[in-house]
């Protein structure tokens, strides 16, 4: 059977897989679909949230960031970052929101800080983050659609919006959540084994964490060692050593990322899903250790991708791949636009160097490196049409997660919290659904034309939540003097100084033409990117928000016993003296 054909069968039985699971596991009810009834095991949480979690941005970009923009070391902030900010919800965030124990997280924000208002400039918050990092996933789905069509990207995104609208907005959480367990085995499958092909072709180790500090066949050459020197040999900086611009920003980076996890929505309203507050955080548990699968393997399937890249565009002698006898892989990339080259010196070879002026591969879009990966290094069909699943699977789980965590803001938060608090759950159910409807055009739209690759799109969303939504939930479980005036100042004055910062270096509403301070190192404060920008943010929630709390008037009394009551651990009594 040839390629394309196994890649239709294999994708084809995943996404009949997910349809039937979605109609299976569909809402009858707004717990349903806003929490699948609180009934969802821990193990099967964590699976779940590890599928919401790893998306477009780690199973598609992140590897493909680390082998062609960053480096080995500086691409460690995305693995730090978003590995590390597991911890802080599962020790410092889920438990306690979920002791609160309703469905959003804008509800809880307006119940502590005692003002709809309050709960309205959450909802806000809430949909400029997810719909930043609706537009990463958008374009993974239409990278990852692209090529298993074969077809260009636009196409591959239109194709993906009609995927996401069916499941998503007929399952609801309920269906979301049991549809994500399914594509967290597809996923990961996906992911580990081709690296496992891989490490054993280039290492002879089967297990890539330690083939990527390993010997290469045949040799006494460690991996790491060769691939520094084939890049340095380009012009490129050492693989292993460089250092994203600055400790500064690559600190900023990280803790921006970090917090951010510990602030994402979508992520935080899985926890509502487990029957008890223990719960709550065993399932932040597994979903580390499901996570953790595939972010250790990650940095192994960069650094292999890169070398097998560098050698099939040096050709077999090393002078440049010969165009007519470019591979089969590398034409159907340059189909979707993702991969492009041109003939500068026209000598019928392509020239890769890290020269501007003399290389000849014009475009290689890092998201294209895993999809693309198991083709370089001739892997059977099946491995590579399994790939191709796995790519749909992560694109699509996270959108669908967050397209929840977007209607669920409107329908619940917006209109039976403020506005028709006498809504029926019937018409607050199809008010769900239309906006997840209206959400996934809006993110199609803006997918096509995204402010830059998967990743670096989802960490521009993780820097908002960082600026916003985490310092809030800190202050409210942690704090019992922030007044509602201090917690809405904070989080207007945190988003307000992170989009500043980001519209003027990458243009209002990512428009390049309207980047007035320009995108460069020379115009950031303090060298610090503005993906990396949301840890300043946050910095300055917290700072608004304590000072204009000190200037207004304590909160009520059971608003405190209601933060006493969330931390206190139930059936735990005072003290006793011996």
């Amino acid at each position: 059977m040839d390629l394309q054909t196994l890649t239709y069968v294999v994708v084809g039985f995943t996404f009949a897989l997910y349809i039937g699971i979605a109609i299976w596991a569909r809402a009858g009810s707004t717990k349903d679909f806003y929490v699948a009834g609180g009934g969802i095991h821990p193990i099967q949480n964590g699976m779940a949230t590890a599928a919401d979690w790893m998306s477009a941005a780690s199973f598609i970009s992140m590897a493909g960031l680390i082998a062609l923009s960053y480096g080995g070391y500086g691409g460690s902030v995305f693995l730090m970052g978003w590995t590390g900010g597991y911890v802080i919800l599962a020790m410092l965030i889920a438990p306690y929101l979920r002791k609160y124990g309703k469905f959003t997280v804008p509800e809880f924000i307006g119940d502590r800080f005692y003002s709809n208002s309050a709960r309205t400039v959450a909802v806000i918050c809430l949909i400029i983050c997810s719909v930043t990092y609706v537009i990463g996933q958008m374009k993974g789905v239409g990278v990852a659609f692209s090529r298993f069509l074969e077809v260009d990207y636009d196409t591959g995104l239109y194709v993906g919006m009609t995927i996401v609208f069916f499941y998503a907005v007929l399952g609801g959480m309920k269906g979301i959540t049991y549809t994500q367990i399914a594509q967290y085995c597809v996923l990961i499958l996906a992911y580990t084994i081709p690296a496992i092909f891989i490490s054993l072709q280039l290492t002879g180790n089967p297990v890539p964490q330690l083939g990527l500090g390993s010997t290469l066949v045949g040799t006494d050459v460690y991996l790491l060692d060769k691939l520094d020197m084939v890049v340095t040999d380009l012009g490129f900086k050492e693989y292993t050593t460089n250092v994203r611009l600055s400790g500064i920003n690559m600190f900023a980076y990280t803790m921006s990322l970090m917090i951010g996890t510990a602030g994402l929505p979508h992520v935080i309203i899985r926890f509502f899903t487990v029957p008890k507050v223990k719960d709550a955080r065993s399932s932040a548990g597994w979903a580390l250790v499901f996570i953790a699968i595939l972010y250790t393997t990650a940095p192994a399937v960069a650094g292999m991708a890169r070398l097998n890249l560098i050698d099939t565009l040096g050709g077999e002698d090393g002078q440049g791949l010969i165009i007519e006898d470019r591979p089969v892989w590398f034409k159907n990339w340059e189909k979707t636009g993702l991969l492009n080259f041109d003939d500068k010196n026209g000598d019928g070879r392509i020239q890769y160097s890290a020269d501007k002026e003399v290389n000849e591969m014009v475009k290689i879009d890092n998201d294209i490196m895993v999809l693309a990966n198991p083709e370089i290094a001739k892997l059977p069909n099946w491995v590579i049409a399994l790939v191709a699943a796995g790519g749909l699977a992560a694109a699509l789980s996270t959108a669908a997660g967050l397209l929840l965590a977007i209607s669920s803001a409107i329908s619940h938060d917006l209109l039976k919290g403020i506005l028709t608090p006498n809504i029926s759950e019937k018409a607050e159910l199809n008010a769900s659904r239309i906006a997840m409807a209206f959400a996934i055009a809006g993110a199609g739209y803006l997918g096509l034309n995204p402010p830059g690759f998967a990743a670096g799109t989802v960490a521009l969303a993780f820097g908002l939540a960082a600026s916003s939504i985490f310092p809030a939930l800190m202050m409210g479980i942690f704090s019992k003097s922030i007044t509602k005036e201090g917690a809405i100042a904070g989080m207007v004055g945190g988003i307000g100084v992170t989009l500043f910062y980001v519209f003027q270096h990458k243009g209002i509403m990512f428009i390049p033409d309207t980047a007035f301070l320009g995108d460069t190192l020379p115009n950031w404060f303090l060298g610090i990117e503005p993906n990396a920008f949301g840890v300043v943010g946050a910095a300055v929630n917290f700072t608004v928000a304590f000072v204009v709390s000190r200037a207004t008037s304590e909160p009520p009394q059971e608003v405190q016993d209601l933060v006493e009551h969330i931390r206190v651990p139930v059936g735990s009594g005072e003290a006793n003296a011996h």
